[in-house]
Formats: structure tokens, sequence, C-alpha cells
């Protein structure tokens, strides 16, 4: 792409303080886009039996990230919280101007969470964060001012067809990608864009090198991804490029979960 018109525009990626979402922070950055990185703040310890599978990332680190990103701010906010979307868009217009472009990439994801162990409680919270605050997000989005066109770009999993093994993470996922679809429907009228990204195995850190040869056998292209191979995607789908694509979830996993 010689021009993805991404210069000067504003983006709030959510969940960049590391891996996937970093990566795309960095990508929209060298674009000249003016990014805005959402990290989540200390975050309180989990219930007895459960372990977070997200953390929360040292304030510092995240300015460090954002310092090298040129016109690049940070910005904290627990995405659980009901007021958090009104909240983020207010501090990201202020330093920043409008939002024209919003990518959910914030995340929470938990141990166990299988069926015989979910709770009102546990599915909550995955619902909230992975397909409740990028709806509130989205919103924002529609009723504030911004730069035409507008998009929205949503991280989802190659698995949210069925993630057996991650209950509330899986089916909040498949929650998003029908958000995806429906906003894409309510807000064509307005200009808006809406479409996702799925991302197949990723190493982010958590892959053991036993694991990832375990994964590389079974992805059909035989390598597991990395963080820039989704943001790639994500700016493709953000772009100039892609002006006539919407509604549309984009599956990148090398051929993993078709």
């Amino acid at each position: 792409m010689i021009d993805t018109g991404l210069d000067g525009r504003v983006v709030l990626v959510t969940g960049a303080s590391a891996g996937i979402g970093a990566a795309i922070a960095r990508a929209f950055a060298a674009q000249g886009a003016r990014t805005a990185l959402h990290h989540l703040p200390a975050q309180d310890p989990p219930p007895d039996g459960v372990r977070w599978e997200h953390t929360a990332t040292a304030p510092a680190r995240v300015e460090e990230l954002a310092a090298g990103l040129g016109d690049a701010i940070t910005v904290a906010a627990d995405l659980a919280a009901p007021d958090s979307a009104a909240a983020l868009f207010d501090e990201v217009e202020r330093r920043l101007g409008p939002v024209d472009i919003v990518v959910n990439n914030a995340a929470h994801c938990e141990s166990p969470d299988r069926i015989d162990t979910a709770t009102f409680a546990s599915l909550e919270r995955n619902f909230r964060v992975n397909a409740v605050a990028p709806a509130l997000l989205i919103g924002e989005l529609s009723r504030r001012g911004g730069t035409s066109p507008r998009c929205v770009v949503n991280i989802s999993t190659d698995a949210a067809r069925a993630f057996p093994g991650q209950i509330g993470y899986g089916t909040s996922k498949a929650a998003l990608e029908a958000l995806t679809r429906a906003a894409a429907l309510d807000l064509a009228a307005a200009g808006i864009r809406v479409n996702a990204v799925a991302p197949g195995p990723v190493q982010t850190g958590w892959m053991s090198e036993e694991l990832v040869e375990q994964v590389r056998a079974a992805v059909p292209l035989g390598t597991v991804g990395e963080p820039e191979d989704i943001a790639d995607a994500v700016v493709f789908l953000a772009s100039r490029q892609a002006r006539w694509i919407t509604g549309q979830v984009l599956q990148v996993a090398g051929g993993h979960a078709l």
C-alpha cells in the first residue's frame, strides 16, 4: 500500500500495553497516525481458585512504549466499569482530538473457564470486557465527531465458533463477531465501517518451545503467528484500501481452525 490514508488520523487502541495491542499501536504510528494506547490500571487480585490470564502493565512501561511512537499518548481505564467508554473518549479527545478509528483489542481471559466451572461472575467478567465494552466504545465513536471516514476493527479469535475449555472467553468473542456485523449495518449510513480480525495462535510470550512445535504442526502454513501479522491486517482494514469492506471477520491464522 503506497498511501493508507492514516497520516494524522486519531486512533484509539485498547489493550495496547504489550503483545498484539502494542504491535497494532506501532503499526498505526508507522503510518503517521496519532495514537492513544489504552492500558489496564492496577487490578484487584482474582477470586480464590481463579487466575487472570492478562495482567495490568506498569504505567511507566506503557509510557516508554508510547514515547517511541511519535504523536502518541497513554490512557488508563478499566473497561469493565460502566462509564469507562465515555471517560476514555473524553480523555483522548481532550489530548489528541476527535477519534477517527477504534481498535477493540483489550480482552479479559481467566482460568478455569470450562462449562462445569462457569459462574455468573466469571461469565459477566468476560462479557463486560470482551463484548459490552466494545459495543459502548463503538457507540461513543458513532455519536461523536471525527474525520470521515471513520472505522472500527474488533479483535476476536479464530476459535470463536467453538472454544472448548474457554467458554466465557470464546462465547464473548463470538458475541463480538455478531456485534461487528450488526454494528456495520447500523452505522453504514453514517459512513462508519466495522470489521474484525480473528487471530490464530500468536506468540506473545505465552507459548513454550514445545508448544510452539505443537502449534506449528496444527497450522496448515506451518508457522505460529507474530503480533505484527495481526497488526498488518488491522492497518489494512482501517486503510483507504479497505474503503468498501464492512461487516467482515478476517481470519488471520495461517489456515488454523478453518
